[in-house]
């Protein structure tokens, strides 16, 4: 593990970082790379950890060993199939997809573990705590779908306990994953104290209006598209449960925020604050938090913990040491950018006192009727507070003023902020008053943190906890908050929460600030208190930095000798026990203690090592005082020894900082000056050694004879016997001696001698020099004297050259021998010499060796550079004396190299001079011949031309590659091109240059300006426009069109994508300027990181020389595709071929699934070198082999990939050739003889072909003629069938539910005892007079309008107000009636005037008013129902369970042979038989037996339900015996009895998949007799009955059993449930969807599951006449004795008159409004569920066949046209041909209404009484009026100010009135 650098903490205290080399730490990895960690818990009663991951929970030791763990995953699955498709079969492909963690509670009350996953819009297992059992996996209900998101940090669950007596509850936050319809964000759920419950996770209330959850609305999606609200962080505290999340901020308008602005998107952090006991969520509560520190905002919420507040934090934040504070991590900012992520964030802390304080000040303020609600996402308009109450602490929100944000946003007090290493997770406890936080990081590090104030924060240590991070958000203490659990995506480890053993010493123990840490002094460590022996007595524990133990010593530095040293001690505890001092491992002695006084004796010279001269003069020691008790050193002091005697030199010795001496004539240093008398030479000062004093150069040619002489000081005199001076030199390596002579103390002189050195390469070399006396005394050199040898001919082989040399060393130029050397070896004259500066200086005969350049422009202005000899010593000399080709050249100092080079700048040419020579002359004045030299070559003016420009055009940014070309371009020293006035990047000397943006071109070469006639044009730069395919694969190298403008004007395109900081290119080859072929870049990802997955580039675009605008195009979606991959064509490599025979290369992604259908890649198979003709699927290349023999390699090329999957050998057939030929006879006999093999070779391929012909057409025939029996059979059936069934349902009664039940189901659906049915124990005064009140038409107008108007009156307020006044006014319909029309036709003013489409009126529930005319036809159309509709109603109901029935119906899936709906439809061949069972009564065995038709496919329990429906033929459903209570007796002939069941020993398991008993199972005959009994405990065959009853049909159909409107009962259909204990799947008929076998038919039979469809046809057929006779009743107005009931007539007149009243006169809108109000509102509800009119059991199956029937009936009443294609719904292709005919029903239903006589009122208010008197006392009136008073209560200064507004109800007093009501109601309550 890592060990990290130590970081410099808040305080600039270092940071100490410790390594884990130690036995507790623990850690725990995944067992798959994918399989990530999620969540983590720990059990605090017995310390074992729970570890949420990627497809597994594991259970593991304290110790982190693995003990259990349960696998959740992968599985089949798709997120778009909702409800999942364990419960229903799903259309969306299936996938093996992994399940996520996303939540994991411990449930400690019944000691289980919650784990929700992300499979199946996730569900959650309650799993066992001991053992990972699983107690149950609720799935089959909405409820039970937690979200179907897949990260698994946006849920969090708080468990919240009532105490014993109530179940715990849960409370959910999760992120929707834009599915707000389907998943609550916030919700509570009942936590049953049975696992298996079914109403496990139901809400804790629901209702059809108000239920304890919240939902996005879809509006806020509209704003921002991915809206959602992603939760942190949760915890109940006190009354209230908190949640932490991170949100989008709305912003005001519409566009604030939203991403489709191309802003970036804002983000918010919030604290939710809700009441446990609130069940309707009013008490929601948001307010924004963050902290500032600095000048930074930190608003993005990472991470937060819950603590207490401890004493020492407490004082600071003004709190209880009790209290409860929040530390949170947030990081910079409020955008999230995924990518450049700031690393930026900071640790902070607030008080939950404080939040709740701001929460309580701001309801105040909003039911004092401040402000608005403040919840943008929640209410999309701003709706304002409403005043009403004062509140106290605990208030929990009314059903107004709420859900409540607020917003101004709550400051964090900021702690602790780092700007490198992110912080992702934090942790904190209290330890001894301290409050301790614990904060993980991304690159896996844990900060050790302590809070002592809201400002005070000290990073006391930083451990790296995990290999590689981040740090996820859980983390946990063990049980005894020893160790910390921490957690990366693939690595637990366990830290230990103090690491004190890591500090050595008191100081770095009780300065680490890690309160843990104590020094247990005598046992020397650093520890806990706990752990420390006697840690209570006086100074044995320090817990102060100043309670260290310090030691002094007296002295603190000795020579190298025995000596006595006194220790003092501070600090110590008593030493009875004794003490030895040690030094270090060099001694131990016994040390004598008196009071703090210790003394020690140090060590003898012989028990110390040798002090060596590289590690200086001394030593530091470190002396211990170890005490004998324990035996440990308990403290230590440094002590210095040190040693004179390894000083060799006399100033090193005397500069030392210890007391040494040296010794002049012994050469020695000594720390004693007794043994070095003055007379010995004892030296104490530097000044007095011995030493050579800084010398001049010391010169001395080579071989030249010569003493050297030296100043010095202090020089010793050498005594009788010691030896003389000498000088030591090492030249190259050799050792040279010379005797010396010492002249007196201060000069000495090596003797005479001569020095020589090898090679000529140096023209000079310093050599060390050395004095030394008496054999080896060395006299000091400080000023590091060196002797510099030199020879004057050595690199100077020209008289200038000598010349220059260093007139110290005497070099001449001897003109006699022509060389450089000392004067002396000159032969005399003296003129025979040249020497700087004598008579004779100047060299004669001057050279030029070199000339650049050699042409240039007449213009001048190149600079020439010269080189030769003896060109002059001085600039002077040569200063205006240069011409090159007869033009003055004027020489440049900064270029002068004297005698070696000259640099001049030409000056202008005349036209006459055309080339010369280059005359340079040396010499002030005149020149004279011997002193100037002429070049050998000629100096030439050229005219440099431009001739051509290519490309002449390019882009306005520049960047375009452009070739100047002409002649004479490389003449001159510098080529300067200007575009106009920029310059060009000069390439190189074609000429190629970059253009710049913009400009013509202009060239200078020197000061020649070329001409500038030839122009650049600049074109707009280039664009892109499209880009075809927008795709390619992970290799690149696919085709690529691009289409733009100007693309010609580039040279080289280049196409590139960047991903991850890599980028890559292509070439690109124009072709048009709008379009250009380019090969796609690959994308730069790592061979090892391939995925499966496509992935988009960082930055896709293109390079056009330097137009920026392309280089990263933002209107691309260009994506990659995994690269194809090839399988090896066999294991060995080789494949065995004959010819002709089709190659197939296997592998996948051949086709990448682009978003248009699959994407085609060019694929090129060789075989050898020859191309084949290739046909591509998804996994196969299939390749039409060449015509080719022998071995071949086999090589596939595609994009950029070419890979060899091997060779294939083709071995041809041909026939052996004779190896003898006789003669040519016989060679011409075989030659006939062949012919005629071939011959009949071709005849039998002819006939072989032909038979293969036939016998695909047999095949053919056969599946031609299968699907025809199909068809047929499906005919005859429906033949029979309609006979069958007409004649069946004739006889039987029709169970009609009374006025009473039926009314209650369709006013109060789902609510099964409702008030108004029961008598009030006590009525109160004040009804009475609140009855007259409501039948006050002016109060009740009023009174609804004033209720509509208020906020708070939700959906279901409003239909719940709708059913109580109906039930109220039931006996008074005329007044019922009025009010209805008065509140229609206000419904119809608003509508037009908000100008909604006419088309939307009564189209949904929105009002009170269409509640009521629901209401209103329900109870007028009761009477029609009975006599007329309900027969055929019932007919179709029986129809279509009885069609059912007749064939096979899975009892598991529900799905079934005869089927309307193609989603229950059995979709493969069943063989199947029908059996008559002769049933005994179960009620009266005497009767005879009844014979009941059954399937020998049936399962038990379908048979039972299929006798019942027998005996109990026209008994209503409520009326008869449940099937579950009975068992199935099979009564053989010898008076054997068997129980049959779903499930017993008998039943047949094959693999995982468990099949329930059929009768076939039994083998029951036909005309067996059974007998229905009740159950029985046990039975011979029976299994466990856990598994029984869990299996069993029964429970399946109980499941979907209910009263009032199904929600969708598609999502309660059963699914295939495992066995709990083994893991064995149940099915029927038909294995799950995911097994593809099954779907596609049984494999014997390769018939196409769409065949199948044309069951719903048949069905279709047999169902048709009752269709058509239901709807025929509905839509017609005359009836068998039986008048069309008036209210239809008198309603659609009324709105006809609305219509003209509003000048509507579109037929279609017309049609719409009564189409809205009868037959969508009543009859669709009617059709869909009829058991809110008869008596009976609806099972799945039916209701699916009901709801195709009744889209079809919505269909029928629309005006708009449905245009059908093939991938239209079954269900609308179904009737596509009957619905225009049942269109024109509807039509002419409407016109003949229209054209009836109209009823006058008085005929209506007749009839209405007539009803009225009818059901007088169905409903009890007073409890009504008690149920609508409770909203009057609610809202009564609302409606007394509308009451005091209003003129006409002001006349009536009525104000007054209901103000006397309320008095008489409260003085009662």
């Amino acid at each position: 593990m890592l060990i990290t650098p130590s970081e410099t903490a808040h305080c600039s205290t270092s940071v100490i970082t410790m390594s884990l080399q130690e036995e507790e730490y623990a850690s725990f990895h995944a067992e798959n790379p994918e399989w990530t960690f999620n969540h983590l818990a720990v059990d605090y009663r017995n310390g074992n950890v729970y570890l949420g991951a990627v497809n597994r929970i594991y259970k593991l030791s304290p110790g982190l060993e693995a003990q259990v763990s349960h696998e959740t995953g992968p599985d089949e699955d798709n997120r778009k199939c909702y409800p999942p498709r364990i419960v229903q079969p799903c259309s969306e492909p299936l996938t093996l997809t992994n399940n996520v963690n996303k939540m994991l509670l411990m449930d400690y009350r019944e000691n289980r573990l919650l784990a929700c996953g992300s499979l199946y819009q996730g569900i959650c297992k309650l799993l066992r705590l001991d053992d990972l059992f699983k107690l149950g996996e609720p799935f089959h209900k909405k409820e039970h779908y937690l979200s179907g998101v897949n990260e698994s940090g946006s849920v969090f669950g708080v468990i919240v306990s009532y105490g014993n007596a109530s179940p715990d509850m849960l409370f959910v936050a999760t992120a929707v994953d834009g599915k707000p319809e389907y998943f609550p964000t916030i919700s509570s759920r009942k936590l049953a104290r049975n696992s298996e419950e079914d109403g496990m996770f139901a809400y804790v209330f629901h209702d059809e209006f108000v239920a304890s959850m919240i939902k996005i609305p879809s509006d806020t999606f509209t704003v921002i598209p991915d809206f959602d609200i992603y939760y942190i962080y949760g915890f109940a505290s006190g009354n209230f449960v908190y949640f932490l999340t991170l949100q989008p901020e709305m912003g005001g308008g519409p566009t604030t925020g939203s991403s489709s602005t191309g802003r970036e998107q804002v983000y918010t952090s919030k604290i939710v604050r809700l009441c446990k006991a609130d069940t309707a969520f009013n008490s929601y509560v948001e307010v924004p938090i963050g902290c500032i520190s600095g000048n930074v905002e930190y608003r993005l919420l990472e991470a937060a913990y819950l603590s207490k507040a401890g004493a020492i934090l407490a004082r600071s934040l003004e709190v209880a040491p009790d209290d409860d504070v929040l530390f949170a991590v947030f990081s910079k900012g409020q955008k999230r950018r995924p990518r450049q992520a700031s690393q930026d964030s900071a640790l902070c802390v607030f008080s939950l006192r404080k939040i709740n304080e701001k929460i309580k000040e701001r309801l105040q303020s909003c039911y004092k009727g401040e402000g608005t609600l403040d919840l943008a996402w929640l209410k999309v308009k701003d709706i304002p507070c409403s005043s009403l109450l004062t509140i106290d602490d605990d208030f929990c929100g009314l059903d107004m003023n709420a859900p409540l944000g607020v917003s101004e946003m709550v400051r964090g007090k900021p702690l602790f902020s780092d700007a490198v290493d992110k912080m992702t997770s934090v942790i904190a406890y209290v330890y001894k008053n301290h409050s301790l936080v614990f904060v993980g990081t991304k690159s896996g590090r844990v900060k050790k943190i302590r809070v002592d104030g809201s400002s005070r924060a000290l990073q006391y240590e930083t451990v790296q906890a995990v290999e590689n991070g981040p740090i996820l958000r859980d983390m946990a203490f063990s049980s005894d908050h020893h160790y910390l659990y921490v957690m990366s995506e693939t690595q637990l480890s366990r830290v230990p929460v103090e690491a004190c053993g890591q500090y050595s010493t008191c100081s770095e123990c009780l300065g680490s600030g890690d309160p843990h840490c104590g020094w247990c002094v005598l046992h020397n460590m650093c520890t806990r208190k706990e752990k420390c022996e006697r840690s209570s007595e006086p100074r044995r524990f320090a817990s102060d930095i100043k309670q260290c133990v310090r030691l002094s010593v007296h002295p603190n530095n000795i020579s190298v000798s025995q000596f006595s040293l006194v220790l003092e001690a501070h600090n110590v505890p008593e030493l009875s026990a004794g003490v030895n001092c040690t030094f270090e491992d060099l001694a131990e002695m016994n040390g004598l203690v008196e009071g703090n006084r210790i003394k020690c004796f140090s060590p003898a010279e012989k028990e110390m090592p040798r002090i060596i001269v590289d590690k200086g003069d001394h030593q530091i020691v470190q002396l211990y005082l170890k005490s004998k008790e324990t035996g440990l050193a308990f403290a230590n002091t440094s002590f210095v020894f040190y040693n004179c005697s390894v000083h060799k030199s006399c100033l090193s010795c005397v500069s030392s900082p210890y007391q040494c001496h040296w010794c002049k004539y012994r050469h020695d240093c000594t720390h004693d000056p007794r043994t070095c008398s003055f007379q010995e030479g004892r030296v104490k000062k530097p000044e007095g050694c011995p030493q050579l004093l800084p010398a001049e150069r010391i010169l001395v040619p080579v071989n030249v004879v010569k003493p050297i002489t030296l100043r010095a000081k202090n020089l010793p005199q050498p005594q009788s016997g010691q030896r003389g001076y000498e000088c030591l030199l090492t030249i190259q390596g050799n050792e040279h001696r010379v005797p010396a002579l010492r002249f007196n103390s201060s000069s000495v002189q090596c003797q005479n001698t001569s020095y020589f050195y090898d090679g000529m390469e140096m023209s000079s070399l310093p050599v060390e020099l050395t004095v030394i006396w008496n054999g080896d005394f060395s006299i000091d050199n400080p000023a590091h004297n060196k002797v510099h040898l030199y020879k004057c001919d050595a690199q100077r082989g020209s008289c200038g050259l000598c010349l220059k040399a260093d007139p110290l060393f005497g070099c001449v130029w001897c003109k006699g021998e022509n060389r450089c050397t000392l004067k002396q070896h000159c032969p005399h004259p003296e003129n025979q010499w040249l020497e700087h500066n004598g008579i004779n200086s100047k060299c004669t005969h001057p050279r030029i060796t070199q000339i650049t350049p050699l042409r240039g422009p007449r213009e001048g202005g190149t600079l020439v550079t010269i080189r030769g000899e003896n060109l002059g010593l001085e600039f002077r000399e040569i200063q205006d004396n240069v011409k090159v080709a007869g033009v003055d050249c004027t020489p440049i100092r900064e270029g002068y190299i004297p005698a070696e080079q000259i640099v001049c700048e030409m000056g202008k040419a005349e036209k006459s001079q055309y080339t010369g020579h280059v005359q340079v002359c040396v010499g002030v004045g005149e020149c004279i011949a011997e002193f100037t030299a002429n070049s050998s070559k000629y100096y030439y003016f050229v005219i440099p031309r431009i001739i051509n420009l290519k490309p002449s055009r390019g882009p306005v940014s520049g960047g375009t590659v452009v070739n100047i070309t002409g002649s004479h371009l490389d003449a001159g020293s510098n080529v300067s091109i200007m575009f106009k006035d920029q310059p060009c990047t000069y390439l190189r000397l074609s000429i190629n240059c970059l253009s710049v943006s913009s400009l013509p071109p202009a060239q200078l070469i020197d000061r020649a300006h070329l001409q500038r006639d030839l122009r650049f044009e600049y074109v707009e730069d280039p664009t892109i426009t499209k880009i075809e395919p927008e795709w390619s694969i992970y290799s690149g190298h696919t085709p690529v069109t691009v289409t733009g403008t100007n693309l010609d004007i580039i040279q080289t395109p280049l196409i590139r994508a960047k991903y991850n900081g890599h980028e890559t290119l292509n070439l690109c080859q124009v072709l048009s300027p709008i379009s250009m072929l380019c090969q796609a870049p690959e994308l730069p990802i790592s061979l090892a990181r391939q995925q499966e997955v496509p992935e988009r580039p960082n930055e896709f675009g293109f390079k056009l020389d330097d137009v920026q605008a392309v280089i990263a195009l933002n209107t691309t979606n260009f994506i990659y595709y995994p690269n194809p991959e090839f399988e090896p064509l066999s294991v060995s490599g080789v494949l065995e071929l004959k010819p002709g025979s089709p190659i197939i290369l296997k592998g996948r992604n051949f086709l990448p699934p682009t978003n248009i259908g699959n994407g085609k890649l060019n694929y090129t198979v060789l075989i050898g070198e020859k191309p084949c003709m290739l046909t591509v699927s998804e996994t196969q290349l299939l390749c039409e082999s060449p015509n080719l023999t022998g071995r071949h390699k086999v090589l596939a090329r595609v994009g950029g990939i070419e890979f060899s999957p091997g060779v294939v050998h083709i071995t041809s057939d041909s026939p052996l050739s004779s190896t003898a030929i006789i003669g040519i006879a016989a060679a011409g006999a075989l030659l006939i003889l062949f012919i005629v093999v071939v011959l009949i070779a071709y005849k039998r391929k002819t006939h072989q072909s032909d038979l293969t012909l036939k016998r695909l057409q047999m095949q053919m025939d056969n599946l031609e003629s299968r699907v025809a029996l199909e068809c047929k059979e499906a005919f005859a059936e429906l033949q029979t069938d309609i006979h069958e069934l007409t004649s069946d349902l004739d006889g039987a009664g029709i169970p009609f539910l009374d006025y009473r039940t039926y009314t209650m189901r369709v006013l109060f659906p789902g609510i099964e005892e409702h008030p108004v049915l029961r008598e009030l124990e006590q009525v109160q005064k004040g009804l009475k007079p609140f009855g007259q009140l409501i039948n006050n038409k002016v109060f009740l107008l009023c009174f609804i309008r004033t209720l509509e108007a208020q906020r708070g009156f939700s959906m279901r307020d409003r239909g719940n107000v709708a059913s109580l006044i109906m039930t109220v006014l039931q006996s008074k319909l005329e007044y019922a009636t009025d009010v209805l029309k008065h509140l229609l036709s206000d419904l119809i003013d608003r509508n037009l005037e908000s100008k909604n489409h006419p088309k939307l009126l009564l189209r949904r529930t929105e009002s009170v008013a269409e509640k009521m005319l629901t209401n209103w036809f329900t109870f007028l159309l009761y009477k029609f129902l009975k006599e007329c509709a309900g027969e055929p109603l019932f007919s179709l109901f029986c129809a279509i369970k009885q069609q059912m029935e007749k064939g096979p119906i899975d009892s598991i899936t529900g799905e079934a042979r005869y089927s309307l709906s193609e989603d229950k439809l059995i979709r493969q061949q069943i063989d199947y038989k029908t059996l008559v069972v002769n049933c005994i009564h179960p009620e009266n065995e005497k009767i005879s037996e009844i014979q009941v038709k059954v399937l020998n496919c049936d399962t038990i329990s379908q048979v039972k339900e299929k006798i019942l429906d027998a005996i109990y033929k026209n008994v209503p459903h409520s009326h008869r015996l449940i099937a579950s209570d009975m068992d199935l007796e099979w009564r053989q002939g010898s008076g054997q009895r068997m129980i049959l069941q779903d499930e017993d020993v008998t039943t047949k398991i094959e693999g995982d998949w468990k099949r329930l008993n059929m009768l076939a199972h039994y083998q029951v005959p036909d005309n067996a007799v059974m007998a229905l009994v009740p159950k029985q405990v046990t039975a011979y065959n029976s299994v466990n009955n856990s598994t029984v009853s869990r299996t069993s049909a029964s429970k399946y159909e109980n499941m979907i059993k209910y009263t009032g409107s199904p929600d969708s009962l598609r999502s309660r259909t059963p699914m295939i449930t495992p066995d709990l204990e083994s893991g064995v799947k149940v099915w029927h008929l038909v294995k799950n969807h995911e097994h593809g076998d099954q779907k596609e038919g049984d494999r014997g039979s390769k018939m196409v599951s769409e065949i199948y469809l044309t069951r719903l046809l048949a069905t279709k057929g047999t169902l048709q006449k009752f269709v058509d006779d239901l709807f025929e009743t509905i839509f017609s107005t005359a009836h068998r004795g039986s008048a069309l009931p008036l209210a239809i007539k008198y309603m659609f007149d009324f709105l006809d008159e609305q219509a003209d009243k509003h000048n509507i006169h579109d037929p279609h809108v017309r049609h719409t409004w009564k189409s809205n109000c009868l037959p969508l509102r009543f009859w669709v509800n009617v059709i869909k569920n009829p058991q809110f009119v008869f008596d009976i059991h609806k099972s799945s199956i039916t209701d699916a066949c009901l709801s195709v029937v009744a889209q079809t009936f919505m269909d029928s009443c629309s005006t708009s046209e449905h245009r059908l294609g093939k991938d239209s719904p079954s269900n609308k292709l179904l009737y596509a041909k009957d619905i225009p005919s049942y269109k024109s029903w509807v039509e002419r239903y409407y016109s003949d209404i229209s054209k009836m006589p109209a009823i006058s009122d008085q005929d209506m208010n007749a009839y209405l009484a007539e009803q009225s008197r009818m059901h007088m006392n169905e409903f009890n009136t007073m409890s009504s009026l008690r149920e609508i008073y409770s909203y009057v209560d609610k809202y009564t200064e609302e409606i007394v100010c509308s009451l005091e507004q209003d003129d006409a109800a002001r006349k009536q007093r009525l104000a007054l009135k209901l103000e006397e009501v309320v008095a008489l109601m409260s003085l009662e309550s």
